[in-house]
């Protein structure tokens, strides 16, 4: 079950609008680098659903940070099939992230009151979404559609609540421009966390990038 209900999950959204994105096989290195985003002030982590047996790490990263990093809600990424969302929810997933909408991944994590998060590309996806009961929906690619698509959508729909994933970069000018354009929060991969320092367990480095992230989203 979600330790943090869909209204605490927006909040953390409204308060640290940087979701990191992120999956390895090693739980052990997957909860270094959710404690290291944690400490720069992250409150909401995407784990994806990208690798086989990936619920393993995940059920994992969940029960550690319930004690080490009490206040993120942890979520599931890359779902798109309602089945694979009933079982990160059944191991504690907050939130759930698709690359696409999918209507009956909207009814189970409705159903639990799981916030769905699903990737659209067009008006009317996110239009159909948000009649789906989505509060937040991914603009997906956002290096695709860029910050003039987000811009465009809001302005007859202002109501709406967009994250956006995919080529977003850690820089002042790059997130500026997704906030400028109407985005309540973005989701960032490899960027934040490039492999090499990974590998070099530079985890410091990787709280500085979520910090002035969060300061460039302000």
């Amino acid at each position: 079950m979600a330790r943090f209900d869909k209204m605490a999950v927006m909040a953390k959204l409204a308060q640290a609008p940087v979701v990191p994105v992120f999956y390895h096989k090693d739980a052990a290195v997957a909860q270094q680098v959710v404690r290291a985003c944690y400490e720069g002030g992250v409150r909401c982590f995407e784990f994806t659903n990208r690798g086989d047996f990936a619920q393993e790490p995940f059920r994992e990263i969940v029960k550690w940070a319930a004690t080490e990093c009490p206040d993120m809600a942890i979520g599931v990424g890359s779902v798109v099939e309602p089945g694979t969302a009933a079982i990160y929810m059944q191991l504690g997933a907050c939130f759930v992230v698709g690359p696409m909408f999918n209507a009956e991944v909207a009814r189970v994590c409705n159903r639990r009151q799981v916030p769905y998060v699903p990737g659209c590309g067009t008006v009317t996806e996110v239009s159909n979404a948000q009649e789906a009961g989505c509060e937040v929906c991914k603009v997906f690619p956002g290096d695709v559609l860029g910050p003039k698509f987000v811009k465009g959508l809001m302005a007859p729909m202002p109501w709406s609540r967009l994250m956006v994933t995919g080529g977003v970069e850690p820089t002042e000018e790059n997130l500026q421009g997704w906030r400028k354009a109407g985005v309540m929060c973005v989701g960032m991969g490899s960027k934040l966390f490039p492999a090499d320092r990974i590998a070099a367990s530079d985890w410091d480095y990787i709280s500085d990038q979520c910090r002035r992230s969060l300061s460039y989203m302000q």
